[in-house]
């Protein structure tokens, strides 16, 4: 078999091994159920760990967790979260600040499986092409949930957020979740690759804004053995944040600045030269190049 031809990560499991080919990815998963897992352990088992959604949650009956995002909403729809509420989304906007915002997307996100899913199955069937929109669109989609909330008074995303009726519907019965799901399956499988998280999602959207200035980044320590296979490129949700770092465009340092960054850890499985890490933006420093912003907002 040619390389052009190599499945994605080949190289990676030949020099490797599959576990080291897959261990971030493993750890995404893990990570993903067992969050899941102790949101469904309490209506599904009685054993009350963490009570709430992704939204707000209480947890041991200590830790209060609030999505920023849901107080931007509340806020702008004229409520005023409690003390609790304020309190879980400092905890959680600092969290993100630190560790990325998209970090939300691909560590958290229960709908990252399906979307994930979805472009595994169109890399196997070889999908080319398909529509194509501005990365952009998703803080217009951000924008309107905002208008909306303003304008009548409630949190009226929340009613079709696919994270929340996802959620719902393993507790109550996905009902009208399990259409939504689906449609997006469909969508990245089949009309875009990762349209719905990397182009419509106005979570992710809100999420990327708060990764601008995070400290844990992708770095590419050895980026001078890259031998351009494009496996990182072909798992990448975010395929534009590579080829700055990678290819020192206009004197990028090696280390991934933008924002948009999942910090998913993919590049780092399929890359048989182990060419990226994970690791902190002060290697810009280290590298005796300035930090540089990369645009929340690519085209």
């Amino acid at each position: 078999m040619s390389a052009a031809n190599k499945p994605v990560g080949a190289e990676a499991i030949a020099s490797k091994g599959w576990f080291a080919a897959h261990r971030w990815l493993i750890l995404r998963r893990c990570a993903q159920a067992a969050i899941l897992a102790l949101f469904l352990c309490g209506p599904w088992l009685g054993l009350w760990i963490v009570k709430g959604n992704l939204n707000y949650s209480y947890t041991l009956g200590v830790l209060p967790l609030t999505d920023p995002y849901l107080v931007v909403q509340m806020l702008v729809a004229g409520q005023w979260p409690t003390q609790l509420g304020w309190i879980g989304a400092a905890i959680v906007l600092a969290f993100y600040l630190v560790v990325g915002g998209r970090s939300y997307c691909s560590w958290v996100c229960p709908l990252n499986v399906v979307t994930d899913a979805a472009a595994w199955l169109r890399r196997r069937l070889d999908i080319k092409g398909g529509a194509h929109l501005s990365r952009a669109t998703r803080y217009g989609m951000l924008a309107m949930t905002l208008i909306v909330a303003a304008v009548s008074g409630t949190i009226a995303w929340e009613m079709i957020n696919p994270v929340s009726l996802l959620h719902r519907g393993l507790i109550f019965g996905m009902g009208f979740g399990w259409a939504v799901i689906l449609a997006i399956f469909l969508f990245d499988l089949f009309v875009m690759r990762h349209g719905w998280c990397g182009h419509l999602c106005p979570v992710g959207a809100f999420y990327g804004l708060l990764g601008r200035f995070a400290q844990l980044r992708i770095t590419l320590p050895a980026r001078e053995n890259c031998n351009d296979c494009m496996d990182c490129f072909a798992v990448c949700p975010e395929q534009q944040v590579i080829r700055p770092a990678l290819k020192s465009i206009d004197g990028a340092p090696p280390v991934i600045l933008d924002a948009q960054c999942t910090n998913c850890g993919r590049c780092i499985d399929v890359c048989s030269k182990r060419v990226f890490a994970f690791g902190g933006r002060n290697v810009a420093a280290r590298s005796g190049m300035p930090p540089r912003q990369e645009s929340t907002l690519p085209g």
